[in-house]
């Protein structure tokens, strides 16, 4: 929602404003509009694999999408913890085994599906429940491969914003390609009159002008979105990993799930009464 009404913002005040002065026709030149985007398309491609480049594909939608990460989110996550925990805690590593193996059809799995829906975190929760279930790493071992793991994690999905600030980075330059080309036709047409002449150098000088809109208007707020969402996306596994391993040092499972909600985000961390409120309504 932002971003569009950022883009809205940006267009007024770009083109708006000129519109008030200037012919807004002066600005359509569809061979500069088609060179650039054929330039930014063309070195998005030749820079990138395909691995990049599908994750790129795969991240753009999120942007124009609300943040799953909230205090509800975050409430639901710590409250399920809790009940695992509860569960280890009362009737043994091993009563969770099932749940592990197939969270789906899990029946405490199940009663939360906002956490469910990122297939990344309860795959990294329900892997390290296995090797606590299997007994045979100890904590600091535990958080050494979580460390790893979400270090790993980290740098996958920074290849979008990465992608998409160098496309930003780029336009400029390409705008400057693209005005030079003008340029070079004016050239070409020096015997013409001045107010032909004069079309042609503005018509140059679009490029430029599209180059610079683009990237810092509209391009390099998506790569500042996307590495956003890559921030709230990794404090998820930042919460499993201190509640784990609170239990595995052998913390109670109220103490625990205290941990996890220490390392969230002010603006998504429920208070210790909200949690606590919300854990024992559940109960009951």
């Amino acid at each position: 929602m932002f971003l569009i009404i950022g883009y809205v913002i940006i267009l007024a005040a770009s083109v708006g404003t000129y519109a008030v002065h200037g012919s807004l026709m002066a600005l359509w030149v569809p061979m500069e509009y088609l060179a650039i985007v054929g330039l930014m398309i063309g070195g998005f491609m030749a820079s990138n694999g395909s691995k990049a480049f599908k994750a790129t594909l795969q991240s753009l939608p999120s942007v124009f999408k609300g943040s799953q990460y909230n205090k509800a989110m975050y409430m639901d996550l710590l409250a399920m913890l809790y009940e695992i925990l509860a569960k280890v805690r009362k009737e043994g590593l091993m009563s969770i085994e099932n749940d592990v193996d197939n969270p789906e059809s899990s029946a405490i799995f199940s009663k939360y599906p906002t956490v469910m829906a990122d297939h990344h975190a309860i795959e990294f929760l329900t892997d390290y429940l296995r090797m606590m279930v299997g007994g045979n790493l100890n904590a600091f071992e535990i958080e050494n491969l979580m460390d790893m793991e979400i270090e790993t994690h980290h740098q996958e999905t920074h290849t979008a914003p990465h992608v998409m600030a160098k496309v930003g980075d780029a336009l400029p330059a390409f705008g400057i390609v693209v005005a030079v080309m003008g340029v070079v036709n004016v050239m070409g047409s020096v015997g013409q009159p001045p107010a032909v002449l004069g079309k042609m150098i503005g018509g140059a000088l679009v490029g430029t002008f599209l180059g610079i809109l683009l990237s810092y208007g509209f391009v390099q707020p998506i790569a500042s979105q996307l590495e956003q969402r890559v921030e709230e996306g990794g404090k998820i596994f930042q919460c499993i990993k201190v509640v784990l391993l609170a239990s595995m040092n052998g913390y109670a499972p109220q103490v625990a799930v205290e941990f996890g909600r220490k390392v969230l985000f002010s603006t998504d961390r429920p208070t210790f009464a909200e949690l606590e409120q919300d854990i024992k309504s559940r109960k009951g």
